[in-house]
C-alpha cells in the first residue's frame, strides 16, 4: 500500500504589512491543515500576527519556540550546537504531520529563504517530502520602497551584508561595492556606524526601521541614536547614480595600486577608493584596467612620461575640493606613481592637501607566485631603465646584488627604445652566477597573454623581453623542478647553505 503524505509549505509572508502578502501566500496558508511558526521564549511571533486573519480555529498550530536568545548556553556544542538540536526536533515535529498526510505551512517573515529560520526546515525535509516554496517581499525591497530611492541601476552592484560580520571585513565590503543593504543591526549598530565610516560611505547611508510595520522609521544613519536600534533595522546604500558629487573645502589624493592586471588584482580598500573619488587621473593604460565604477565620475589618461604633470594636476584637483584617485599599476610605491605625487605633494602650494598611498599586489609578487616561489628568500628589486638614472649605477647594483647571492627581480627590461639593456645584464650576471641559474620569464601576467616560462641565465633570449615581461633571476640557493604536470615550478628556500 503506498502512503501518502502531506505537502509543505514554506510561506514568505513579506515585511510586515499583511497587504503585502501575495495571493500565493493566502492560497497556501488556506490549503493548509497545520500552521507552523517560530517565535522567541516569550511566545509571541512576528509570522504570526501578519496572517493572523487568515488562521482560522481549525487549523493546527505549531510554535516552534527558540530555546535561547543570546550567544550564551551551557550546551556541550554551543550556540550552534543548541540551535542544530533545536532544528532537528522542530522539524521532527512537522514530519509527524506530513508522515499523517497533513499539509503544513511554515510561516515566514520576508522571504522564507533569505536570511529566514524556515530554511532550517527546508533543508532537513524538502528531500523527503513534496515542498513548495512561496517567496515574499524582503526587507531590502521594503526598506528601498521606504526611502523612495533607487536601490541600484545600471551596471551597479548591490551587496547584502550581515552585521554581525567582523568590523574589518564589514568595511572591506562596503568600500568595495557600489549600493548596499547591511542586515541585522540592533546590537550591531555601533560596529557598521564605524565601519561605513571607515570605507567613507558614512554620509550616504540611510537607516531603515520596521520597514511597514508598526513603529515604522526612516532617516540619516548619522543621526540615529545607537542605543535605539532594534534588530528589525537595516543601514542602507543607495543608488549613487544621480548623486552630485559634494562641494568641499578641501579634498584629498589617494594614489591607487591596482596591481599587475584588471579588476580582480583590486584589494577591498583600493576598490573603495577608487569607488569614492570624483575623480580618476593615470597613464591610460592603467586607467582602462579600472571598471566603470560609477556614472558622473571624471577621467583624465595621459602618458606614461608626463608624472610629474599628472601629480600636480591631481593636486590641484584635490586643493579644488575634489577626492582625487591617482591610479598605479602594480604597487605605487614600486617603480611607480607615489614618488611622484609626494614630491610635488612636499612643494609649499600643496602642503595642507592630504595624501594617502594604497598598496597594490606588485609585479614581482604576482610573477613570482605563477611560477611558484622564487622571492621566498632575500631579493633585490631594481629597475633596468635609465631613463632616469645612468647605466653605469644599474650596472653598480646588479654586480652588488649578484655579489650577495641575492634574487634579482629586474622592472623595466627593455622596450622599443631601450633595446641593449637586457643582454648587457645578462652577461654581466653571467660573470657572477652559474649558467645553470633558473630565470623567470614573466609577461602580461593576471592578463589575457600571460605567460610564464623557466629558463636559464646562459638561455636567455633578450629579443623576447619587452616592457610587459618582468624578470626574477634565481640566487645560488633557488631551485627549478619540472612536476608530474609536465610544469617547472621554481622556489628559494628558506634556509640557506
Amino acid at each position: 500500500m503506498t502512503t501518502v503524505t502531506g505537502k509543505l509549505y514554506g510561506v514568505g509572508l513579506g515585511p510586515g504589512d499583511p497587504n503585502l502578502m501575495t495571493v500565493a501566500a493566502v492560497k497556501a496558508i488556506a490549503e493548509a491543515d497545520v500552521i507552523a511558526y517560530h517565535s522567541a521564549r516569550h511566545g509571541r511571533s512576528i509570522a504570526r500576527s501578519i496572517a493572523a486573519e487568515h488562521i482560522r480555529e481549525d487549523h493546527v498550530e505549531e510554535r516552534l519556540m527558540y530555546p535561547l536568545t543570546v550567544e550564551t548556553t551551557d550546551h556541550p556544542g554551543g550556540y550552534r550546537g543548541a540551535l542544530n538540536d533545536f532544528y532537528e526536533e522542530a522539524s521532527g515535529r512537522l514530519a509527524a504531520h506530513l508522515d499523517a498526510g497533513r499539509t503544513v505551512a511554515v510561516l515566514a517573515e520576508g522571504d522564507p529563504l533569505f536570511y529566514g529560520s524556515y530554511q532550517h526546515m527546508h533543508k532537513r525535509l524538502a528531500d523527503r517530502y513534496d515542498t513548495t516554496v512561496i517567496p515574499g517581499v524582503t526587507s531590502v525591497s521594503a526598506a528601498a520602497a521606504r526611502l523612495g530611492e533607487p536601490l541600484c541601476e545600471a551596471e551597479e552592484v548591490l551587496t547584502i551584508i550581515p552585521g554581525t560580520l567582523p568590523e574589518d571585513e564589514l568595511t572591506a565590503r562596503l568600500a568595495g561595492t557600489d549600493s548596499a543593504v547591511v542586515m541585522k543591526l540592533g546590537r550591531t549598530f555601533p560596529t557598521v556606524k564605524r565601519a561605513l565610516e571607515r570605507a567613507g560611505r558614512l554620509d550616504d547611508a540611510r537607516y531603515v526601521e520596521r520597514a511597514f510595520m508598526t513603529g515604522e522609521r526612516t532617516e540619516k544613519l548619522t543621526e540615529v541614536d545607537p542605543s535605539s536600534v532594534p534588530y528589525f533595522s537595516v543601514a542602507v546604500l543607495p543608488s549613487r547614480i544621480d548623486q552630485e558629487l559634494p562641494v568641499r573645502e578641501t579634498g584629498e589624493v589617494t594614489v591607487v595600486g591596482t596591481g599587475p592586471a584588471g579588476a580582480p588584482w583590486l584589494t577591498p580598500e583600493s576598490r573603495g577608493a577608487l569607488v569614492n573619488a570624483d575623480v580618476l587621473v593615470g597613464y591610460t593604460t592603467y586607467l582602462d584596467r579600472v571598471p566603470v565604477l560609477r556614472p558622473g565620475q571624471l577621467r583624465h589618461g595621459s602618458d606614461n612620461k608626463v608624472e610629474s604633470e599628472r601629480a600636480e594636476f591631481a593636486l590641484d584637483l584635490a586643493r579644488r575640493g575634489r577626492k582625487v584617485a591617482v591610479v598605479s599599476g602594480g604597487d605605487p610605491g614600486v617603480f611607480a606613481m607615489a614618488t611622484a605625487v609626494l614630491e610635488v605633494a612636499c612643494e609649499p602650494e600643496y602642503a595642507d592637501v592630504p595624501v594617502r598611498v594604497l598598496p597594490g599586489v606588485t609585479a614581482a609578487n604576482a610573477a613570482a607566485a605563477a611560477a611558484g616561489a622564487p622571492l621566498g628568500h632575500d631579493y633585490a628589486t631594481i629597475s633596468l631603465s635609465d631613463r632616469l638614472k645612468p647605466w653605469d649605477v644599474i650596472e653598480a647594483r646588479l654586480r652588488a646584488a649578484a655579489s650577495a647571492d641575492l634574487v634579482i627581480a629586474l622592472y623595466n627590461p627593455g622596450s622599443r627604445s631601450r633595446t641593449h639593456q637586457v643582454a648587457a645584464a645578462r652577461d654581466l650576471l653571467l660573470e657572477l652566477r652559474a649558467p645553470e641559474t633558473p630565470v623567470v620569464v614573466a609577461r602580461d601576467v593576471g592578463g589575457p597573454e600571460q605567460s610564464v616560462r623557466v629558463l636559464t641565465l646562459k638561455t636567455l633570449d633578450p629579443s623576447e623581453v619587452d616592457m610587459r615581461t618582468l624578470l626574477l633571476i634565481g640566487s645560488s640557493q633557488t631551485r627549478a623542478v619540472e612536476r608530474g604536470d609536465g610544469r617547472t615550478i621554481t622556489w628559494t628556500p628558506r634556509r640557506y647553505g
